[in-house]
């Protein structure tokens, strides 16, 4: 390995117990050189989704790219999966706590997709902690005692596949300076992770995984295939060793499918359906257009016609190419003492498992333990093997019909659940819940995204309730208003205080009643989480 000497890197994060064995000088030169190696082409990216943002705002429609037709028409595969990634019927997802890493690995589930992003706020301790989480469980000496029963939990010898997914591009790790610019939040995550534990992974017999989020073009899918290689070469590792599936959870991205299969064609295994942030990601990107208005979020469901043709186009695309596509999450969190919610919800999650399996997913995702077995029956009973990846279906879907606005109504009750779960999120999110129990469901980042970008679109284009109400900005100031009384006094709720739920509140109201649509809910909440960073530790010398 190359060293490159750390100096000009900063840690602003405070230094709890056990963060310098993780946070090495060895491991920050490693993170160091990715960072000044490709940091500029990242940002250079994130000004290209402004460009193609403004050319969708003047009327723009998302289309296949002409130049790379060539790509679309051709024969080519990736590069088959590793042994334990060959049958990845049903993935657990969740934040990188101890108690979330050791249960999901002992889930059941074929893999765990631990989660630095949506699931995870962006809290310093909750990334540092967390790197030192999925260090311990890859080493088999990660335990967790459960403090009301006493009970030891210890990571079961058939544990679950780890996959780690890093931040997305456009988001910053603040507590990491490098030459006085704050990191790429995705290779601080992704580095750390690479540098401390490539080894130990080839021990137990398996390998660097990474989902990769919240990209919206094959230059963006480059820029990793470039990352990886350069990070093989600095470790001595073979190419291929890291491997990838990529969440097509943005508009821009589905219309670049075999593409972002090829530029990856060396390391990625599979695309998924990342449902929830494909809806948030087709109202952002066709936000100006009248034409382009959402019933209320509970009706965007995978039956409705431009969600099922993403969907099949997935499949279809994967499987052309040898590569693996996953379903979409399962949200449900069963609830204590309700046998009859708990029997309906689950058959609610089977006929979503049985469509995914049916049309030819090779796995999908749930977020509770109690949902494996539910799900794994599913695909135990349509997949015959260890996927489906013979199961071929034409490539269809025109651009018109990946964007074809669904049926349904705008309600009163639906706008207003938008305003309570936002800010009941947010108020989570900001103390340091990335994953949040909301009305029996497990929410992450991407729910409250939904959420506030409805909020923003109903506003901007003077929608009307099917009960005949103009939704202007006064009603929402009054929708959002009553939604956080409502939320200070319940009781029940605990995943955050006061304080927190204000300031959810007037993030939330912030981003509803700005002429402008803001990017992403995080930019403006981690603004507020990171706004008092001192320096703790400036490395000037490498030894």
């Amino acid at each position: 390995m190359t060293h490159i000497s750390p100096n000009g890197v900063e840690i602003l994060g405070k230094l709890e117990p056990g963060y310098r064995a993780i946070l090495a000088p060895h491991a920050l030169a490693f993170l160091a050189g990715i960072h000044r190696r490709f940091n500029s082409r990242r940002l250079a990216l994130l000004e290209e989704r402004k460009e193609r943002q403004a050319r969708l705002d003047a009327g723009e429609m998302p289309d296949f790219p002409k130049d790379t037709a060539d790509i679309r028409a051709s024969d080519w595969t990736v590069r088959a999966a590793p042994a334990d990634l060959r049958d990845r019927r049903v993935e657990i997802t969740g934040p990188v706590d101890r108690k979330m890493v050791v249960n999901a690995l002992n889930s059941g589930a074929r893999c765990f997709m631990a989660d630095f992003e949506d699931a995870t706020s962006p809290v310093w301790t909750n990334l540092v902690d967390g790197q030192i989480n999925l260090r311990d469980a890859i080493r088999r000496t990660i335990d967790f005692t459960d403090e009301t029963s006493g009970k030891r939990y210890k990571v079961s010898s058939d544990a679950a596949t780890l996959i780690v997914r890093p931040r997305g591009w456009h988001m910053e790790e603040r507590h990491v300076r490098i030459n006085g610019e704050a990191m790429s939040a995705s290779l601080f995550d992704f580095g750390l992770y690479l540098y401390h534990n490539h080894d130990a992974l080839r021990t137990i017999g398996t390998g660097p995984y990474f989902y990769l989020p919240k990209m919206e073009s094959a230059r963006e899918a480059r820029l990793w295939a470039l990352v990886f290689q350069h990070a093989e070469e600095m470790l001595g590792l073979d190419r291929g060793t890291i491997r990838a599936t990529v969440l097509i959870e943005t508009l821009p991205a589905v219309f670049e499918l075999d593409e972002i299969l090829y530029e990856l064609r060396d390391y990625c295994v599979g695309l998924n359906c990342g449902r929830w942030d494909y809806i948030f990601s087709y109202i952002k990107r066709l936000q100006k257009q009248s034409d382009r208005i959402l019933p209320d979020r509970s009706q965007v469901t995978m039956g409705v016609p431009f969600m099922r043709n993403y969907s099949r186009r997935v499949i279809a695309v994967c499987h052309r190419r040898g590569a693996h596509a996953m379903g979409g999450m399962a949200a449900f969190i069963p609830v204590k003492g309700d046998e009859k919610a708990n029997a309906e919800a689950f058959e609610k999650v089977r006929a979503d498992k049985l469509r995914e399996a049916t049309d030819g997913h090779d796995g999908t995702w749930v977020a509770h333990p109690d949902l494996v077995p539910v799900a794994k029956a599913v695909f135990d009973e349509v997949m015959n093997g260890p996927n489906q990846l013979d199961k071929r279906l034409a490539v269809t879907g025109s651009a018109a019909q990946l964007i074809e606005v669904p049926e349904g109504t705008i309600t009163e009750a639906g706008a207003r659940d938008n305003a309570e779960v936002a800010i009941r999120y947010v108020a989570a999110w900001l103390a340091g819940r990335g994953a949040a129990p909301i009305n029996n469901l497990m929410e992450d980042a991407a729910t409250a995204e939904i959420a506030r970008a409805q909020l923003w679109q109903w506003k901007m284009h003077g929608a009307v309730t099917e009960e005949g109400t103009k939704l202007d900005a006064t009603w929402m100031k009054d929708a959002i208003t009553r939604a956080e009384k409502d939320i200070l006094a319940d009781d029940a709720w605990r995943l955050s205080g006061p304080n927190e739920v204000m300031a959810a509140t007037e993030l939330v109201r912030d981003l509803v009643l700005s002429d402008d649509f803001i990017e992403f809910l995080t930019g403006p909440g981690y603004d507020r989480m990171t706004q008092d960073l001192q320096v703790s530790m400036r490395l000037t010398e490498f030894d």
